[in-house]
């Protein structure tokens, strides 16, 4: 290969093996039947620097890449000639398509996805999902649930409900390090997760999951009523030493550490660790929960 290889993409039915990479350029090939031989048919100058993902769509004919020059660009398979791109506010770092509604999902290394509508020759904004506090690493899509699952930097995985059209998204938290990869069996409805803690998760998304609450804002506790400690006039009125916010991962109260000095695990919410709880939400834990 003319330069280091980043990714790749093959298609099994047209045994069509796409392959970034770090000079921004897409080389492909056609794999003999025996897979003893790979025939380069077309190179695709795609991108400015290293290809981070390459999807071939073979319903529409079309290329769709992103890279590290901030642009997500798609090609027409038969021609090589390019369609169009959408210049993300970072890196973008990977990709997914549905076929369905020509929808692509676009993650990058701010923390945000970009949804847009692709037509033949452009393309149309159609929102961004912010939820993650690091760089998106991984993308995946259920066509049949209409769910989007995003793996991250800040070691989370979260779940966005596209096809219930009610804004939900679910918080998979069972990493200590930022998520590598993910990847979705469809069959068994299961998410499978790697990161660099060393781990590899299985999620069962049969399973009926709670939404993580907001976090409340509040200048004192909300169970206690102690100041905390930029709220100055609660603190010379009731003559009290102001006090570290906490939140309840449960509820999403703001409390004192003092009020909310127990910690659980959360399953239903995603949380496999142990992570802080109010006293109340704590004694309403149950052992099945």
């Amino acid at each position: 290969m003319p330069a280091p290889c980043s990714c790749m993409s093959f298609n099994p039915e047209t045994r069509r093996l796409s392959v970034g990479l770090d000079n921004g350029t897409i080389s492909e090939f056609i794999l003999a039947e025996d897979y003893n031989k790979m025939t380069p048919t077309r190179t695709y100058s795609a991108h400015q620097s290293r290809v981070t993902m390459v999807l071939f769509i073979l319903e529409m004919e079309w290329m769709l890449s992103t890279g590290q020059d901030k642009l997500f660009t798609w090609h027409c398979s038969e021609t090589g000639e390019r369609l169009g791109n959408y210049r993300t506010t970072a890196c973008a770092s990977c990709l997914q398509f549905d076929v369905e509604t020509r929808h692509v999902f676009v993650g990058d290394h701010s923390g945000q996805v970009t949804i847009l509508k692709l037509e033949q020759d452009n393309c149309s904004l159609i929102t961004t999902f912010k939820g993650h506090t690091a760089g998106v690493t991984s993308l995946c899509w259920d066509p049949v649930q209409r769910l989007l699952f995003s793996g991250s930097s800040d070691h989370s995985i979260i779940i966005w409900d596209i096809g219930g059209r009610k804004g939900m998204a679910l918080e998979l938290q069972g990493h200590r390090d930022k998520i590598q990869s993910i990847a979705y069996a469809h069959h068994s409805r299961q998410l499978i997760s790697c990161s660099a803690d060393g781990g590899i998760v299985v999620w069962n998304m049969d399973v009926e999951r709670q939404e993580t609450p907001e976090w409340l804002d509040s200048d004192s506790c909300q169970k206690c009523d102690q100041p905390f400690f930029w709220n100055f006039k609660q603190m010379w009125d009731s003559k009290k030493i102001g006090l570290r916010q906490h939140h309840c991962r449960k509820c999403g109260k703001a409390v004192c550490g003092k009020c909310s000095s127990k910690s659980s695990t959360i399953p239903l919410m995603g949380f496999e660790f142990e992570v802080r709880v109010c006293d109340s939400c704590y004694d309403s834990i149950t052992d099945e929960q």
